[in-house]
């Protein structure tokens, strides 16, 4: 006797299908929590590694209270250093300066470059030297105190980063793009010159992104912090980016061994928190100066422009809820900043 097969009605077919989406929905959604958390697990061991609070101030002198990154506004320093085996300094003088404001209130960064050679006054020793020598006199507590004196705001945080947290970071997430102003033959997170860096956008791996950071030769120590503000939001572009997610893993390794901080796994939490919004809106501010010799050595120093360090001063005590809104101002500056090139 013949077999009939009973053909499936249209409506046995959608609930079928159904039942295949419910299935793979649900598996994809238990495969991401779990995946969630073995990251927060992951982090929260990173963090508590990386961190090493600044035991002479447990918070700012110009602080009350110690702030909450969940509901204040706060500040944050990253601090660059090259500890590399070559150096063999157990205190290095200062790569990079980044300061960053966060408000809370409108979601917007603002990100401040200090020029390397800047000729400040360093509270740690007294007197006046470059801003990247305050690292080398006494590690992060000077180079926080000494932010702090030239901008007058409290520093609330620091991030201290080396070469190689900041090589694996973009290797991490695939590379950053960034627009390269000039053909140059660049050196290497060793001081060899293997990096090659060609003008136009490009995507650059984390090697090439740390020489693109690091060269000022041809052309300035300002331009230089430019380009290292460009490279921080690309990285906080692509990092927030749901195509990032598989390789949050390895950013964590490469942060992890690399990076010192005072913020502890909670509070960093809260800053992950603000990205689940979107990325913030980013805006970037340079302290202006010129070529100058310091006193006695004669040696090259970058004297700040007091007037722009008063108007960027005030921008951030602003941006920071410190004293009444400055957007006007804040505006100029920005569009002045805007307005200058590579070329000047």
């Amino acid at each position: 006797m013949r077999r009939t097969t009973k053909k499936k009605s249209g409506k046995g077919k959608l609930i079928f299908s159904l039942k295949i989406a419910v299935i793979l929905c649900g598996s994809l959604l238990i495969c991401l929590t779990a995946y969630a958390i073995y990251l927060t697990k992951k982090a929260e061991i990173a963090v508590t590694d990386a961190y090493e609070e600044i035991k002479e101030r447990p918070i700012s002198d110009k602080r009350e209270t110690k702030v909450e990154p969940a509901n204040d506004s706060v500040s944050i320093l990253f601090i660059g250093v090259d500890d590399s085996d070559e150096r063999q300094d157990s205190r290095p003088r200062s790569d990079a300066l980044i300061l960053a404001t966060l408000n809370n209130n409108d979601r917007t960064i603002k990100m401040l470059s200090i020029p390397r050679d800047s000729y400040v006054y360093i509270p740690y020793v007294q007197y006046k030297d470059k801003i990247n020598h305050a690292h080398a006199f006494g590690g992060t507590l000077a180079s926080v105190e000494t932010v702090e004196q030239l901008l007058d705001i409290p520093v609330d945080y620091y991030v201290k980063m080396n070469f190689n947290a900041f090589i694996d970071v973009v290797d991490a997430i695939g590379g950053v793009e960034v627009e390269v102003p000039y053909d140059r033959l660049e050196l290497d997170e060793n001081d060899n010159y293997t990096i090659q860096l060609k003008k136009g956008w490009q995507n650059l791996d984390g090697r090439e992104a740390l020489a693109f950071a690091r060269t000022r030769l041809q052309d300035s120590d300002v331009h230089r912090g430019k380009r290292q503000q460009e490279l921080l939001k690309a990285i906080a572009s692509k990092s927030t980016n749901i195509t990032s997610i598989g390789s949050y893993g390895s950013i964590i390794d490469a942060v992890g061994s690399n990076m010192k901080t005072d913020m502890t796994f909670e509070e960093m939490k809260s800053f992950f928190s603000i990205l689940l919004g979107g990325m913030p809106q980013i805006d970037t501010l340079t302290l202006k100066g010129g070529n100058g010799e310091q006193p006695y050595t004669g040696a090259y120093i970058y004297v700040l422009d007091q007037q722009n360090l008063i108007e960027t001063q005030t921008i951030l005590k602003s941006h920071l809820g410190l004293i009444e809104d400055s957007s006007n101002l804040s505006s100029t500056l920005e569009k002045n900043e805007s307005a200058s090139s590579y070329g000047n």
